[in-house]
């Protein structure tokens, strides 16, 4: 279990100090809000493939269905600056699933795959678009197939968000008493069908549909975290605040985890956590007046 007293003084660092501090252990950006992020996320993965086409070689991504607030400005970014996309190869990381492990509708919210079809591959002009071929759509038919593909594949580029406990793609902590699951366990984890953590619906449902859990995918089927943290450049974003602040401070300064399996990051070794401003505060480096039942530490002058 995590300790609570370190919890507690990672989540007292001011952000401003966050940056420079000794004890971080994954590189960090800050931006502004949103709307930055979103720049910065397309400008980002733009650059590398600009980088790869100037080389003349194939591109291979694993990407996500978010965050959404890249997708226009990359869309934008290639058709105004006329990259070429036909050259990257995607690997899709994760798609929700019913009850029954089946794939939704095509017109249900919280369909990625026509999300990105959408939003990812046809807000390109034609010319540029990927091609068809390219685009390897995960489902609960061919995560063996999705494995071995990615297993053999030199993967340049990881890209995504993280959950309010740290999961990268569907890779939670698992609640189960039944079923103990090591970090050596998730590092291990490779394309998979699964149940979604009661957490992990509520922070979506109440992000999308007014908390209405009601209409959250109870299951997904995603990439491993062996699959996504192969690739040669992970990068991952978040403008949720209040739901991804405690995370990314235990990403930042905890010791390796199965409670945030974004604890990961540390072992990469080229990784960066982008966060706005907002994600990267925390209500109790603001507060230290507050105390917590079961904190031994105490506070001097408003600090640890």
């Amino acid at each position: 279990m995590m300790d609570l007293n370190k919890l507690y003084e990672w989540c007292s660092i001011p952000m401003e100090e966050l940056l420079d501090h000794k004890d971080r252990k994954v590189p960090l950006r800050i931006v502004e809000d949103a709307a930055e992020l979103g720049e910065v996320m397309a400008r980002d993965l733009a650059e590398e493939i600009k980088a790869a086409n100037l080389e003349q070689r194939p591109f291979h991504l694993i990407v996500p269905c978010g965050p959404k607030e890249w997708y226009a400005p990359f869309a934008r970014m290639v058709n105004e600056e006329r990259i070429s996309l036909k050259n990257m190869i995607c690997f899709h990381m994760d798609e929700n699933l019913d009850w029954e492990g089946k794939l939704l509708p095509e017109k249900d919210p919280s369909n990625f795959r026509t999300f990105m079809h959408t939003y990812f591959y046809e807000a390109v002009v034609p010319e540029l678009r990927v091609k068809e071929e390219n685009r390897h759509y995960l489902t609960p038919d061919n995560v063996k197939e999705m494995s071995e593909r990615i297993e053999k594949t030199e993967i340049d580029y990881t890209m995504g968000g993280w959950g309010q406990d740290g999961h990268i793609a569907f890779n939670q902590a698992k609640r189960s008493p039944y079923s103990v699951v090591t970090i050596d366990d998730i590092r291990n984890s490779t394309a998979r069908v699964q149940e979604n953590n009661i957490d992990t619906m509520i922070a979506l449902a109440q992000r999308s549909f007014g908390a209405g859990w009601q209409f959250m995918p109870p299951m997904s089927v995603t990439l491993g975290a062996k699959e996504c943290l192969k690739a040669k450049k992970i990068r991952v974003y978040s403008a949720t605040g209040s739901w991804k602040q405690t995370a990314l401070r235990v990403a930042l300064f905890s010791p390796l985890t199965e409670e945030y399996p974004m604890t990961l990051l540390q072992e990469h070794p080229d990784a960066l956590i982008t966060a706005t401003r907002e994600t990267a505060c925390h209500p109790i480096s603001e507060h230290p007046e507050w105390e917590f039942r079961g904190i031994a530490a105490s506070r001097k002058d408003g600090r640890e």
